[in-house]
């Protein structure tokens, strides 16, 4: 026989219900709440909640908070549910505060900014936009969520023209610790404005953001893939590509070098996209000459280039980065730790049915200049002159027990690949970016100690109970940082 659950054999949820969000909340055995567990995209932060709330206004998001804060419950804030660090937006035994009903975009002609709820999904801020012949710079993926990509930093298609994604955030809906809704922008809790962009769920929840647009009518991108052989090529390419990122800032290449079961072997896959939908820009003319086997370029949209880029859901994740200097040398000894690691899950697992990725990104040093320009950022890439890499390392595995396997070995491997970069002079960069992080790196502290600084006294300033380093306990706190 099952047992409903209820307020009253749900001490969690007790303060929710008595202040009024009964009908927000769902608990263990409703159906809404195994569904809203299964849409997690990682299968390692289905974590099991005491209960689930669900606002629908920051009004509520504040109500819940304050609710939750006064009975010192333990919780977490879900955006998208995309983020694979355990306990980052979800929490086993506590209460999630569940932001998918703040999921629309609205877009203003007047000031050609678009207001994005924080549960929103980019497929669903791409398809409004799209209407308008508007785009703004945010995640890759359809399914990802807003939040999340924001308020990690955000790389997106137009690094190289419009900076991290959160430089162009214009203004931050925010509920404080203590309740209150304000607006942080350049003019307004200009400290809480920095912060946010790169802080993470350091200082409140942020319920909306308000974003400039671009004009986008048409794109061409796609992607492609290269048999492993020519990875050598493939990684010259990323190189010359990346130097000279800065001057040709409207076209993006990314590279992907993964096992994919349907491939049953190592492949280079990139991403490209040239924003003013020119398939025969120059700045492609290496990347052309590679041998393709699979080629899904054409002129299209962001949305509909947003849907075609998805990763498979039902896997347990594993992701860690490191930023380093733009360097063949390190991105072949990357690539060399990736191909060994893929032999031996391929004798490990064999139905083959696992997906390790080794994947670089351009960053231009036209990117800090892009983030001053915008009032700043707390990442700290400022202190980094060179173009770089930002590499991700990562794998996605059926089982818990291929996980457990599959992880010392990445972070063996990502520490095979720093210590490398370590040896090349001016190679390895301070900077961690905190949306592909593993939680044991130090992503607050990478950021300089000069925006540690600011982040604490910000933190002091809106939470001086801290209820957002004590309660709130997923990712990175400023308060571990030693």
């Amino acid at each position: 026989m099952v047992v409903a659950v209820s307020a009253a054999t749900c001490p969690q949820a007790v303060n929710l219900v008595n202040a009024g969000l009964a009908p927000r909340t769902l608990y263990p055995t409703d159906p809404a709440y195994l569904a809203r567990e299964e849409s997690y995209w990682a299968r390692n932060v289905r974590l099991g909640p005491a209960c689930i709330v669900i606002p629908q206004s920051a009004e509520e998001v504040s109500i819940a908070h304050k609710s939750l804060a006064a009975a010192k419950q333990q919780f977490a804030v879900r955006s998208g549910g995309h983020s694979p660090s355990t306990g980052a937006n979800n929490v086993a035994g506590g209460v999630t505060i569940d932001l998918s009903r703040l999921d629309k975009t609205v877009f203003d002609a007047e000031t050609e900014t678009a207001h994005i709820g924080a549960g929103g999904r980019w497929k669903d801020v791409y398809g409004e936009l799209h209407k308008y012949g508007r785009v703004v710079p945010g995640g890759r993926t359809s399914d990802v969520g807003v939040s999340g990509v924001l308020l990690g930093g955000g790389s997106s298609w137009m690094t190289a023209r419009n900076g991290w994604a959160c430089d162009n955030v214009r203004a931050f809906e925010v509920v404080l610790a203590d309740g209150r809704i304000i607006t942080a922008d350049k003019d307004n809790y200009q400290d809480l404005f920095q912060a946010l962009k790169g802080g993470s769920n350091n200082f409140g929840i942020v319920t909306r953001f308000t974003m400039g647009t671009i004009p986008s009518d048409r794109v061409w991108g796609g992607v492609t893939a290269t048999p492993k052989d020519a990875i050598p090529e493939v990684v010259d390419v990323m190189w010359n590509f990346t130097e000279g990122a800065s001057v040709h800032r409207d076209s993006y290449l990314m590279t992907v070098l993964g096992y994919f079961p349907d491939f049953k072997d190592n492949v280079a896959s990139t991403a490209v996209l040239q924003a003013g939908g020119f398939p025969n820009a120059p700045e492609y003319d290496g990347w052309r000459k590679l041998p393709k086997f699979l080629d899904t370029t054409k002129v299209t949209s962001i949305y509909e280039l947003s849907t075609e880029i998805t990763l498979p859901t039902n896997y347990y994740n594993s992701w860690f980065t490191l930023c380093f200097k733009n360097d063949r040398s390190i991105m072949n000894k990357a690539a060399q730790v990736h191909e060994e690691l893929v032999e031996e899950l391929k004798s490990y697992i064999p139905d083959g049915d696992f997906i390790p990725n080794c994947i670089f990104q351009p960053v231009p040093n036209i990117v800090a200049e892009h983030s001053a320009a915008a009032g700043g950022n707390i990442m700290g890439l400022e202190r980094h002159l060179d173009n770089a890499i930002l590499f991700q390392y990562s794998a996605m595995m059926k089982t818990a027990d291929q996980a457990a396997f599959v992880y010392p070995k990445l972070k063996a491997g990502v520490q095979a690949v720093k210590d490398f970069a370590a040896s090349v002079d001016g190679g390895l960069m301070e900077l961690l970016y905190m949306n592909y992080a593993d939680k044991s790196q130090d992503v607050l502290r990478s950021y300089g100690s000069e925006n540690l600084e600011k982040m604490r006294k910000v933190a002091a300033k809106y939470d001086s109970d801290q209820v957002f380093q004590r309660l709130c306990r997923g990712g990175w706190k400023i308060s571990d940082v030693n």
